[in-house]
């Protein structure tokens, strides 16, 4: 049996080069108890030299932090264009679609040049100001305290205007796609409006870089047995991908 400083070594030369590990499968690999995998991942993370999950440890911090709208634009911009574009093969001629706050739903909005009319809700200032003269568009901008991290409103001013609006699609941006605990982001009063966006909506879309699976926020906006469609980059893992669409989610990878 190998000693715990090379278990350590087995276990960070993994994450190395996967990202991520289960305490199953170091278990069976190590022949350990899972007990004692739980141990070696508990001193790892006390030496910060990886991030405790469920059911093993990520290389990666699963815990989305809230960043303002203007440095998150930045961030994975390239791909967020292309996830916006190819979104917008999800909206039909006539349509009334709810769009969320979020730097990439923001780029949906951009790339939007619809021919026939079409009705967009949206809590996000940003949004309203990019399509409020755009031909063929009809804004309903929510209203509410404006959250300055976000540009976008929350609370219950917005959410007693959802109760009496009934549309077809939502394009909800996130923080986190994590398998067991679902969709979430890192402001509650958001991840409270969502869930009335949701019920909102006939079909959910969410659009999110490959960066945000494996994540969680702090709020917890639904399971994803309430997501129909996830447009994503080439990043996502295929085994990620398999078990999304295992659960009936359609996931469209952008190019």
């Amino acid at each position: 049996m190998i000693n715990i400083t090379e278990r350590h070594q087995v276990i960070l030369q993994k994450l190395q080069e996967e990202g991520r590990v289960s305490i199953q499968e170091l278990s069976d690999m190590l022949e350990v108890s899972g007990v004692t995998i739980r141990k070696d991942l508990k001193l790892l993370e006390d030496k910060n030299l990886l991030f405790r999950t469920r059911g093993g440890g990520s290389i990666h911090n699963p815990y989305a932090i809230e960043r303002p709208i203007n440095e998150k634009e930045f961030i994975h911009a390239e791909e967020k264009q292309k996830i916006a574009k190819a979104a917008l093969s999800l909206i039909r001629e006539n349509d009334s679609i709810i769009i969320g706050s979020g730097t990439t739903v923001f780029q949906l909005a951009r790339c939007l040049h619809p021919t026939s009319h079409l009705t967009v809700i949206t809590p996000a200032v940003k949004v309203t100001l990019e399509l409020s003269s755009r031909p063929n568009v009809e804004v309903l901008q929510l209203g509410g305290l404006i959250r300055p991290n976000s540009s976008s409103v929350a609370g219950s001013q917005a959410e007693r205007t959802l109760e009496g609006i009934s549309c077809g699609v939502l394009f909800l941006g996130v923080d986190g796609i994590d398998l067991d605990f679902g969709l979430s982001i890192t402001n509650l009063a958001e991840a409270s409006l969502n869930e009335k966006m949701i019920d909102s909506a006939q079909v959910l879309v969410v659009l999110a870089d490959s960066t945000k699976f494996g994540r969680r926020g702090l709020g917890r906006v639904c399971s994803l047995d309430q997501v129909h469609y996830i447009v994503t980059d080439h990043g996502v893992q295929p085994s990620v991908v398999e078990a999304l669409e295992e659960r009936g989610i359609k996931v469209i990878i952008a190019k």
